[in-house]
């Protein structure tokens, strides 16, 4: 475990290099471009699998961010393939949005508009924007932002539906995954909303996104939060009536602290003081969650009285992050020692030492599970952030 801040700060820089090394290493798809949709455990790729524009839009994000931390100019050569690819391949040029998958070849093939998808790309189009200061980049977030608005936007109950067709019809079928409610309205949608928009208000800062802001930040407070304000409900009818009775530790921990940034960024005094406290309270009920080795638990469902016993990566990533935020908050150390023993969690069992990259996680035996290390949802992001995160926060 580190033994000092500096330490950590070492230990995540050098991890940082690690994850980008993987990713430049071994994902790049250099017969049909961008970059492959999956590599197996072992880093066999698979050419033909699809390409998802999460997980193309995550990659985006992840080398504009980590160019501006490591100052390595091939972090923004990475950045810009992935802008390429999504300009390319993703953004329908006809009914707006982004395309959820393309096949190997880039075409098309489920068109569909996820709203989570829309706001990844809106994430990686800003962050991108940073680095290049190109009024074509900022351009076409404002457009995505604007499709969203038109046609995701519920302005009587207020928040984002979750999906529609090519053309934005509504669709039977609105989930994000298999494994989630067929509903209206989800607390992980929201979540990524409110972060997309957060970061595009950084670099144009505009009063409409910064209703939209305060808006989603409304909707955090009275519907997604449940009534302790200690964790987030995860499925909404049109009404905000809640589906389902799931914690999920890792959102939670993540929410924490990314609703507390959106409150500093537009610097509104009132909701700044509201989700600083919300982010300590998330940060105290979620050690629930955690196992005595320092691994957070996946979910657990409060009406079975069920824990999935499982250590997926992500979770991992976000904990550190939410438990230095709380101790940066706070200025209590338990916070840091529950982020560094998380940390030391990670290094000892989430990290694969021998090909690369993170495992998708454990379960309650100490096994691997068996997912893939590259697909539609296994990305750079939330590890890459994290070390990110960490060293913007730390090194002073």
């Amino acid at each position: 475990m580190p033994s000092s801040n500096n330490q950590l700060v070492t230990e995540m820089k050098d991890e940082l290099k690690n994850i980008l090394h993987f990713w430049k290493d071994h994902t790049i798809d250099q017969d049909k471009g961008g970059f492959y949709g999956r590599l197996l455990q072992d880093n066999k790729v698979d050419p033909y699998a699809l390409k998802g524009s999460v997980l193309n839009a995550r990659i985006l994000w992840t080398f504009a961010a980590a160019a501006q931390v490591t100052g390595d100019p091939t972090d923004i050569l990475i950045a810009d393939k992935a802008y390429q690819y999504i300009s390319d391949h993703f953004v329908d040029k006809e009914f707006g949005g982004v395309y959820w998958t393309v096949d190997y070849a880039g075409n098309p093939v489920d068109s569909k508009k996820q709203v989570y998808a829309i706001a990844f790309t809106i994430y990686a189009l800003s962050e991108y924007y940073k680095i290049k200061q190109e009024q074509d980049i900022l351009q076409m977030a404002q457009q995505l932002y604007q499709d969203l608005q038109r046609h995701a936007f519920d302005p009587v109950q207020k928040g984002y539906f979750e999906a529609f067709s090519r053309e934005w019809h509504e669709l039977k079928d609105q989930r994000l995954s298999l494994k989630d409610a067929n509903e209206k309205k989800s607390m992980n949608t929201h979540l990524h909303v409110l972060e997309a928009y957060t970061n595009l208000y950084r670099v144009w800062p505009d009063q409409g996104v910064k209703n939209q802001i305060i808006d989603l930040l409304r909707v955090f407070d009275e519907y997604i939060l449940d009534e302790s304000k200690t964790h987030l409900q995860l499925f909404f009818s049109e009404d905000w009536s809640v589906k389902g009775n799931t914690v999920s530790f890792g959102h939670d921990i993540e929410a924490a602290w990314l609703m507390q940034e959106a409150a500093e960024v537009i610097e509104d005094p009132y909701y700044t003081g509201l989700f600083k406290a919300i982010a300590l309270k998330i940060a105290d009920s979620t050690n629930s969650g955690f196992d005595a080795d320092g691994g957070l638990w996946y979910e657990f469902d409060i009406d079975k009285n069920h824990l999935v016993k499982e250590k997926h990566w992500w979770p991992q990533a976000e904990a550190v992050v939410g438990y230095v935020n709380a101790w940066q908050t706070s200025g209590q150390p338990g916070y840091l020692e529950q982020a560094l023993k998380t940390w030391n969690f990670i290094q000892r069992y989430i990290i694969d030492h021998n090909y690369g990259e993170w495992f998708w996680g454990l379960d309650a035996n100490y096994k691997i599970m068996p997912e893939d290390k590259v697909g539609i949802w296994k990305c750079p992001y939330h590890n890459g952030r994290a070390c990110i995160e960490i060293i913007k926060r730390l090194d002073k």
